[in-house]
């Protein structure tokens, strides 16, 4: 039986997703990967378990990935391994842990942090550990690879990946632009994979059931000639059930693109939009680059021509931006009708440039994972809950397709934002809580307030509750675009 030295572990957001870098770290362990294991877990499963199933198996090294919807959990993890068994030596990597090291209590529980993209650094020192020669340093920057040398990890998505979960993939790395609120604006220039590498990698997942991908570039169609490729290259293999997830620009389009969109079926493509926000000067301070005007003509037409699923994103809490700010920017992007408008609020990402605008807006973020803004100089700690709030039933009632008639007449007046969120401010004052309340519970709630509310006939209501009923139970029997941001980050 070979021994297992290396397990490369990390706590999944849910069990849909599984971790693109862990199994580029295998990918490129050379002739270290027969001595090493991908060990992956969900979020929610408790850190004994997770314990007792990498010490079964009796490693020397174990890499953890961190990222911050994992940071808590993965702390607990390192430091109780590290009390089970000091001689274990733990390596960590990820966004989380690139920046800010050594505030952080999870470093110092760990033998090692590679900061950067570890794709070969891990390979590195892992041989080196392994031969018995550590290095002196405890922190190891890892440069930026060449995409050309990288062993791809596609072969490693296993029968029930393919059959489960969703693909992840990428063709670039970097950003072009450098917004404060990102990590991405810290990668530098972007860096492309060679083309004809991939689709031979993809064209064999395709062969072996893979439906479902999700690309992580920040910019897909940065290089139109690029994106125009690839979209080529699905559309030739396309087949039933195939779903492609982009994070598009909204203001880079050109004709031959929209053409090549255009011929995808319903279901098959979805596009991440951020937008962020539409305020000039909020984007300027933020050094958001984006022509505003182009990016709403092209979220119409590609909402008009074509069948792309399109799910847009706000955030909550630029510095700068106010309450009515904000308003203004959701009423216009609602008025383009996207699928889906994803809000969230600020987070002070570890190493994101966001922080320099601490003092002169009184930015108050929580100090723990996911860092989000408690207050700032224009939006109390009260007004950032009901917009916490606001951002949640906006996902229970517009963004889950469950209330599409519904959720179209409570928003129907001249200010979206306002219409919702004052539904919004109902709801809680109804039930004091955001999480758990049952889809019947939700839509009794809804008609009550569209009847005693806002006065509309009982009738009528309960007619449009019953299609709503019969549309969403129609809809969940068939394949589709994701219903919920697949974000590793905001950008």
């Amino acid at each position: 039986m070979v021994s297992i030295d290396i397990i490369l572990t990390t706590l999944n957001a849910r069990y849909a997703h599984c971790s693109f870098g862990l199994r580029y770290l295998m990918a490129n362990l050379g002739e270290l990967e027969a001595r090493a294991k991908i060990l992956e877990f969900d979020a929610g499963l408790r850190t004994p378990e997770i314990i007792e199933a990498i010490l079964s198996l009796k490693p020397r090294i174990v890499g953890i990935g961190v990222y911050v919807w994992n940071a808590w959990e993965c702390g607990m993890l390192a430091a109780e391994l590290k009390r089970l068994r000091p001689e274990l030596i733990i390596i960590l990597g990820g966004p989380e842990v690139s920046y800010e090291t050594s505030e952080q209590r999870i470093c110092r529980d760990a033998d090692f942090v590679i900061t950067g993209e570890g794709d070969l650094a891990f390979a590195r020192l892992a041989r080196q550990l392994l031969s018995g020669n550590a290095p002196a340093g405890k922190i190891i920057a890892a440069p930026a690879p060449d995409l050309n040398l990288l062993a791809l990890p596609y072969a490693l998505y296993n029968d029930e990946d393919i059959a489960n979960r969703v693909i992840y993939a990428e063709a670039s790395r970097g950003c072009p632009f450098a917004c404060d609120f990102c990590l991405s604006s810290l990668d530098g220039p972007v860096r492309s994979f060679p083309l004809e590498r991939l689709f031979a990698a993809w064209t064999k997942l395709l062969e072996r059931g893979a439906r479902r991908f999700k690309f992580v570039d920040r910019t897909f169609n940065l290089d139109l000639n690029t994106a125009g490729a690839i979209l080529k290259f699905f559309l030739e293999r396309l087949r039933p059930g195939l779903f492609l997830h982009f994070e598009i620009v909204p203001d880079r389009f050109s004709g031959e693109l929209y053409g090549l969109i255009k011929k995808f079926p319903e279901g098959a493509l979805q596009f991440e939009i951020g937008i962020q926000t539409f305020s000039e000067a909020v984007a300027a301070r933020i050094n958001r680059r984006q022509d505003n005007a182009a990016a709403q003509k092209n979220i119409l037409r590609l909402r008009r021509e074509t069948n792309a699923y399109l799910h847009a994103d706000l955030i909550i809490g630029l510095p700068g931006e106010d309450l009515e700010g904000f308003a203004a920017g959701f009423d216009r992007l609602a008025a383009l009708a996207p699928h889906e408008i994803q809000v969230g609020l600020l987070k002070r990402l570890r190493g994101a440039p966001i922080a320099r605008h601490d003092e002169k807006w009184g930015m108050v973020y929580s100090p723990y994972p996911p860092y989000e803004l408690r207050e700032n100089n224009l939006l109390d700690f009260f007004t950032l809950q009901r917009l916490r709030r606001f951002a949640r039933y906006w996902d229970l009632v517009s963004n889950s397709g469950v209330f599409s008639e519904t959720a179209k007449l409570i928003c129907g007046g001249p200010s979206p934002f306002h219409d919702f969120l004052a539904l919004s401010d109902w709801l809680y004052g109804q039930t004091h809580q955001t999480h758990a309340i049952s889809r019947p519970r939700l839509r009794e709630l809804l008609l009550v307030y569209l009847t005693e509310v806002l006065n509309h006939p009982a009738a009528a209501m309960a007619a449009m509750a019953g299609r709503d009923a019969a549309n969403s139970r129609r809809n969940s029997k068939e394949p589709g675009p994701q219903r919920q941001s697949m974000r590793h980050n905001q950008n």
